[in-house]
């Protein structure tokens, strides 16, 4: 089968996510028909597995513009914009309705197994760039089939690829058999199996970002029983960082959540453990499990782990594209700079879209968190803008492409989902 004329192709989009979902929108606003390919069975597969989670964003901040103009005409219902959405919410109340308004552009339990240029490897130049993209795809009921592309938006997220426990960015010895006792998701301690999984247990955190923080703010929850306690390993020490913003944080629901945090440490609920890097998890003969340092610390033993150290890109459907990554985030080259964890939060990432986030192979975008790499600090808004821009480039308006229209809020830490409850 011959490849069609590019100009004749849509866009694909891979992950109907929230950035995915707004690209597509964005991308119909300039006339340009898209293709979003999904591997979950719903539209904002990822978000659902932690629908229990709040935002620190509220309504007003997490709805695209272009997919807002979309629903409007159906009666859609925007959500007060005051409010903090669950991701429960965010799906319910907005992804599958905008899904739901694309119709047959999203194609569920669809799979992207490989991008390349049609008849051309990673190492072929001749004609290269005239070559439409051509993407393969695993179906849920076995099928396979190609795509052809004129460009790609890859929004598929990293929530799928979580980093491990190992303090040298490798599964520490003994993790994988300790399977049984570790999870990589906040615990939904609402449901009543998860709390009794951790109820009057010890628990052992390790991370430092807001997801860490969330679990131990719920693990401290009283509704859990006596005896429930959290032990936080942090790779470094506390510092005045470590909760986050407090009060003076701009999201008010991250700095709520850092102050509950850090009320649950002082009130005893948790112990800190610092300059912890993780070599091995060990098995007690209780089954219990046993934290070693790289130093040879051992920890008391705990009844269950809880890893949250962030989350990775997965690159290797991309294998045939020529990318230009930063070696350190495995985020674009360009864009790099402007989110590196040591210098940025979320405030304070300058606007940014297509140039910073092209590639040597021209016509592939990476796009939302999996832009990020490695990086933490992402907000949906800076998504919304990403896809924006590109949805202009696309459609040839590189005026309305260059053009910042963002203002993000000044924070003090970024990284991860949080809880907000208070009423």
């Amino acid at each position: 089968m011959n490849a069609p004329a590019t100009a004749e192709l849509p866009v694909v989009v891979i992950g109907a996510g929230p950035v995915g979902l707004a690209a597509a929108a964005h991308l119909i606003d300039r006339g340009v028909e898209p293709l979003v390919l999904e591997a979950g069975s719903t539209a904002g597969a990822a978000v659902r597995e932690w629908s229990h989670v709040r935002l620190f964003s509220t309504w007003g901040e997490v709805v695209d513009p272009a997919a807002g103009k979309l629903l409007a005409p159906a009666g859609w219902t925007r959500p007060d914009p005051a409010t903090y959405p669950s991701g429960g919410d965010w799906v319910d109340l907005y992804l599958q309705p905008l899904a739901d308004i694309l119709g047959d552009r999203v194609r569920l339990g669809a799979t992207v197994t490989g991008v390349s240029r049609a008849g051309r490897d990673r190492i072929v130049d001749a004609d290269r760039e005239q070559q439409p993209f051509v993407v393969h795809v695993a179906h849920a009921d076995g099928r396979e089939e190609r795509v052809f592309a004129r460009a790609v938006i890859d929004a598929s997220g990293t929530w799928a690829t979580p980093s491990p426990a190992g303090g040298s960015g490798l599964p520490a010895l003994g993790e994988k058999a300790a399977a049984d006792r570790i999870t990589y998701r906040v615990p939904d301690l609402k449901d009543p199996a998860v709390r009794a999984r951790y109820a009057g247990k010890h628990t052992a955190v390790i991370g430092s970002g807001a997801s860490a923080l969330t679990a131990l703010a719920d693990l401290a929850n009283s509704d859990n029983g006596a005896g429930t306690k959290g032990v936080w390993i942090l790779r470094r020490g506390i510092s005045g960082s470590t909760f986050g913003g407090g009060e003076a944080d701009r999201l008010p629901a991250r700095g709520a959540l850092g102050l509950a945090a850090k009320a649950a440490v002082d009130a005893g609920h948790a112990d800190a453990v610092t300059g912890f890097r993780t070599e091995a998890i060990e098995r007690a003969d209780d089954g219990r499990l046993i934290l070693v340092g790289e130093d040879g610390h051992r920890l008391d033993a705990v009844e269950e782990v809880v890893v949250l150290t962030g989350f990775r890109p997965d690159l290797s459907f991309l294998d045939e594209l020529r990318l230009g990554l930063d070696e350190r985030l495995q985020a674009p080259a360009a864009l790099a700079p402007l989110i590196d964890p040591n210098q940025h939060s979320c405030g304070t990432v300058s606007p940014h879209g297509h140039r910073e986030l092209s590639h040597p192979e021209t016509g592939v975008y990476l796009v939302g968190m999996k832009s990020y790499g490695r990086a933490p600090t992402f907000l949906a808004m800076t998504g919304y803008e990403q896809v924006r821009s590109i949805a202009a480039a696309i459609a040839g308006d590189l005026e309305s492409a260059d053009r910042a229209e963002l203002t993000l809020p000044e924070t003090g830490v970024c990284g991860g989902a949080g809880v907000f409850d208070t009423p």
